[in-house]
């Protein structure tokens, strides 16, 4: 186990850490470097080509991210975020582009209501590069130690946050004429379809 010291200097490195967001556990890295990010993907066994989402400690930093983030997408994001969403939104300038898989003009994005060292490590950091911590196909697990060994074995720093609620974010894509869910999750689809219509 590490505290939270040690997870920020392996994250700033490059490396990758075990971490707890307000859903289930994560693995992550920086979000800055393709290296690490390519790194996360080996570590997972997933392809290059499927898309990680861009984790912000607070939405002032999430638009210091994506300037060019539309306006109607900032809006939806300042209603649903923090929140237990991962939002596809826009992405003009083409930021991040190792994190954007097949879509460069598109990106995931996370504004997680973490708390305790969760909440220490964000704000410290500023944002993650982040994926829930199981394999392919595998649960996603709610206590560090249901983190397959694969995993903890690749991460530089395991982060114990103790046990989460363990059912991952709802996948909202916010880039198309009408918002649409690709994965029902923490929240459900019609809530998620209903906040999103009061801000359009």
């Amino acid at each position: 186990m590490t505290d939270v010291d040690d997870a920020v200097a392996a994250i700033e490195a490059g490396e990758l850490a075990i971490v707890p967001t307000d859903t289930v556990y994560g693995l992550a890295t920086t979000p800055h470097l393709e290296a690490s990010v390519r790194a996360l993907y080996r570590a997972k066994g997933r392809e290059g080509s499927q898309p990680t989402a861009l984790v912000a400690s607070d939405l002032e930093t999430l638009r210091e991210l994506l300037p060019e983030l539309p306006d109607a997408s900032e809006a939806i994001a300042r209603a649903l975020l923090p929140g237990a969403y991962t939002l596809i939104v826009p992405n003009p300038g083409a930021r991040f582009p190792w994190l954007t898989g097949t879509r460069p003009d598109a990106i995931g994005v996370r504004v997680p209501p973490v708390e305790g060292v969760g909440r220490d490590l964000l704000d410290r950091i500023g944002a993650l590069a982040g994926t829930s911590a199981n394999l392919p196909g595998g649960p996603d697990p709610r206590t560090l130690a249901e983190v397959p060994e694969q995993l903890r074995a690749a991460a530089a720093a395991l982060l114990d946050g103790g046990p989460l609620p363990g059912t991952p974010s709802t996948v909202v894509d916010l880039t198309g004429s009408e918002p649409l869910v690709l994965r029902e999750g923490a929240v459900s689809a019609e809530e998620a379809l209903r906040a999103v219509a009061s801000v359009l």
